[in-house]
């Protein structure tokens, strides 16, 4: 049984990665029931919670039914980091998770999450510091380092232990990498051998199939995956693993009904969190994942992200499940 402090995972876990625009509690609800164990809000920033920005205290929101949840958040200001804690434990989810690992420009150039990487005794401040105010379980995500020259990866891993975390994951790839490349998880491996750790090491990076998780598994050893981009509109793709593990076979890729159903679910929950006029905008970016590898979608998808409505956009998914009744869908 994988535990990350009292929270019990199962025997070998699988997680929804944390996705800026994307793993909002819309999103979330479609991978919960697609089958992720553990799942978190969006990364969000300790300067916004502090300053009580509108949109990093909605990120906040969380639902029983998500349950476990940990709440994500980055920053390069260690006291604004810990009075970001303190909000966010006042949110009650079940874990606080700290992003050590955004390679973007936007996050990394202002001191926050990849860039910690290129100062490990901050990082360690900050993650003591963290930990010694809230009550939950503290979790990190990271990337292997900085850049080639410096996968410190090994040390971050033991000296963040250290100092209180009661899990870590771990993407493949550097910094500098961003998303390019095959992601390494030579280095995970070496962490989960390490006599030393004691705490769940969850590898992230590159699996999109449960053949993959397979082999990851048992080549690498890890306690459980996180799945990020892979499950961006193919939220099944966790319970299509656990299939796989448990009997070797698998499972038919979604037919059109089933895609329909999803998106609808998504579209509903959306438009309940987000309201009309927001939750339909930022729905159009989905249609074209749901539907990834649809001969002919594209008609469809261009008068999907053109109605205004609810109502219009549930009366074309009708008509996609018509147009397709007839004909076998795969991925």
């Amino acid at each position: 049984m994988v535990k990350i402090g009292q929270i019990e995972l199962g025997e070998f876990p699988l997680l929804l990665a944390p996705m800026e625009d994307v793993s909002d509690p819309p999103f979330r609800a479609v991978c919960k029931e697609g089958g992720a164990d553990l799942m978190y809000t969006e990364f969000i920033s300790s300067e916004g919670l502090i300053r009580d920005a509108a949109k990093s205290r909605q990120k906040l929101d969380i639902f029983e039914y998500e349950r476990p949840i940990g709440i994500q958040l980055f920053g390069g200001d260690i006291g604004n980091m810990v009075g970001s804690a303190e909000i966010a434990t006042a949110a009650n989810p079940d874990l606080i998770d700290i992003n050590y690992g955004c390679p973007v420009k936007a996050v990394a150039c202002r001191g926050a999450g990849a860039a910690l990487l290129q100062d490990i005794p901050k990082m360690v401040q900050m993650t003591a510091e963290i930990v010694k105010c809230t009550h939950l379980p503290v979790t990190v995500k990271t990337r292997l380092g900085w850049d080639d020259k410096t996968k410190n990866i090994v040390e971050v891993a033991e000296r963040l232990q250290d100092i209180g975390i009661k899990a870590l994951t771990i993407h493949g790839r550097t910094r500098v990498q961003m998303y390019k490349g095959e992601a390494d998880w030579t280095l995970i491996a070496e962490i989960k051998n390490n006599p030393r750790m004691h705490i769940p090491i969850f590898g992230n990076g590159d699996v999109d199939t449960p053949q993959k998780a397979l082999e990851y598994r048992n080549r690498f050893g890890v306690d459980g995956i996180m799945i990020g981009r892979a499950a961006i509109g193919y939220p099944w793709i966790f319970n299509e693993i656990k299939h796989f593990f448990k009997t070797g076979e698998t499972l038919s890729a979604p037919g059109m009904a089933e895609r329909v159903r999803a998106t609808k679910k998504h579209l509903e929950f959306s438009v309940r969190w987000k309201g009309d006029r927001l939750g339909i905008f930022e729905m159009r970016r989905h249609y074209s994942n749901y539907f990834k590898g649809v001969p002919d979608f594209k008609p469809f998808r261009t008068r999907l992200v053109e109605v205004e409505t609810e109502a219009e956009v549930m009366a074309i998914l009708d008509e996609v499940i018509e147009a397709y009744s007839t004909s076998l869908v795969t991925a």
